[in-house]
């Protein structure tokens, strides 16, 4: 045992060190690599701590484990990566509500503070599970982006959750009827449900943040179930560091974290009239683009979603390189929400080796807008979306946007006039200030390009 749990501090320590390289893109690799070894460390000592053991059908799991872990780190797409997350996730929290029941089942010990935990690790881990897969359908498509509500949802959710308390607490105190346990097990399946549907998918990097809070939480109670400190260590920093990455995304968005957690959020919907609005654009070419930032000294790229869909990160470093070689001044903005998950468009540029020193966040780079020449919005939306400043009625009002509305001029680039995660229309794309140039974020820069190089 001493030797085990020397092994889980030293897996700990790999764990922060990972943890802490994991917040600049340019250590985030080694950081996952640290963070790995950790685990690794961390499974041997666990394996080998307990001597009756069918080591068989545990290699026959990491196999199994390694080969899906593998498929899907190999196959998916970066634009799909927050739904891996998001499903990963689940799969943390389902896991942990596993083996917190087989420990009801069969208590090791059968003590009022283990069957607290277990209660505990049920819940939360259930809740993990199918939460993070209501995350996963929207972001993928499956269940509608907009927030789905129903009258009485807040009291529907205020009965599930006091009914939680009472058959939790009828579990810890001992009672030995299972059909309670069972009801526990249901009922937090269903409130994980009814706390993220409401959520619209603008504010789906917060609940991704969120879930794999709660993940680790679920990880750390069944740590106490099973009394492995291992797993109470490792559950504990993805808890604590879930949580300061949602306060992070809640305050880059202006949302209130108690909204979050009690599924508020995405309850404010546009209406009706806003949604009809029509706005007036102006359609251009890349050859017009290209004349307008060759008259350019200044220019800010803003990378979003649409970016990535077209996997153009690498075309947008050529168009940078071009402009600086034209002897312009190129920045990057990244807001802190751009994409479908924290860091997605600093990873995404990071992969085409863009310099880490021109990635600017919302405070650093929005001052630098009023003196922007051109601004080039390549498939971001709700980011920047000027209502958030005045438009009370929409559901991004209130969140922080980069000011690119206030550059002198904006070109937009988007496949078509559909809406963001938000469902509703962006105001900027109406501006006497703004160009459309419609189509593919690849294919558009790739020719832009071109058209830079001729000039």
């Amino acid at each position: 045992m001493e030797y085990t749990n020397i092994a889980y501090v030293l897996a700990a320590i790999l764990f922060i060190l990972g943890i802490k390289k994991l917040s600049s893109p340019k250590t985030a690799r080694s950081g996952n690599a640290i963070a790995s070894v950790g685990m690794l460390i961390a499974i041997v000592a666990t394996v080998a701590s307990f001597e009756l053991l069918d080591f068989k059908m545990i290699v026959i799991g990491m196999i199994i484990g390694t080969i899906i872990g593998a498929t899907f780190a190999i196959r998916v797409e970066m634009t799909q990566m927050p739904q891996m997350v998001a499903i990963f996730n689940g799969f943390g929290g389902g896991a942990s509500a596993l083996v917190a029941a087989a420990e009801y089942f069969n208590p090791a010990n059968p003590s009022t503070f283990n069957a607290a935990t277990i209660a505990i690790s049920v819940f939360v881990g259930t809740l993990t599970f199918t939460g993070s897969f209501i995350a996963f359908g929207k972001l993928q498509g499956f269940i509608s982006g907009k927030p789905i509500v129903f009258p009485g949802q807040k009291i529907l959710n205020g009965l599930i959750a006091i009914s939680i308390i009472l058959l939790g607490t009828y579990t810890t105190m001992g009672g030995n009827t299972d059909n309670y346990f069972y009801g526990l097990i249901i009922l937090s399946a269903l409130i994980g449900i009814t706390l993220t549907i409401p959520i619209g998918g603008a504010d789906m990097p917060v609940v991704i943040s969120l879930l794999n809070s709660y993940s680790g939480v679920a990880a750390a109670a069944t740590g106490f179930v099973l009394m492995n400190n291992g797993l109470i260590i490792s559950g504990a920093l993805v808890g604590a560091s879930g949580l300061i990455l949602t306060n992070i995304m809640c305050k880059g968005m202006n949302r209130s974290l108690a909204n979050v957690i009690f599924g508020a959020v995405g309850l404010v919907q546009e209406s009706a009239e806003g949604e009809a609005k029509q706005i007036s654009v102006k359609s251009s070419t890349t050859e017009e683009a290209a004349m307008i930032l060759d008259a350019a000294d200044k220019v800010i790229i803003v990378p979003g979603y649409g970016l990535a869909v077209a996997q153009a990160q690498h075309a947008v470093r050529e168009v940078a390189e071009q402009l600086e070689s034209m002897g312009k001044k190129v920045l990057y903005a990244i807001h802190p929400v751009a994409g479908r998950m924290p860091g997605h468009m600093n990873v995404l540029l990071a992969e085409a080796n863009v310099p880490y020193e021109l990635l600017n966040d919302l405070d650093q780079i929005n001052p630098e807008f009023e003196d922007c020449d051109v601004a080039i919005v390549l498939g971001a939306n709700d980011v920047v979306n000027p209502a958030a400043r005045h438009d009370k009625s929409s559901p991004i009002y209130g969140m922080p946007i980069l000011d690119v509305d206030k550059s002198r001029t904006v070109i937009v680039n988007k496949r078509t006039m559909n809406p963001g995660f938000a469902g509703i229309q962006n105001e900027l794309f109406g501006f006497e200030n703004t160009v459309m140039v419609f189509g593919d974020a690849k294919e558009m820069l790739t020719t832009l390009h071109k058209d830079l190089k001729e000039l």
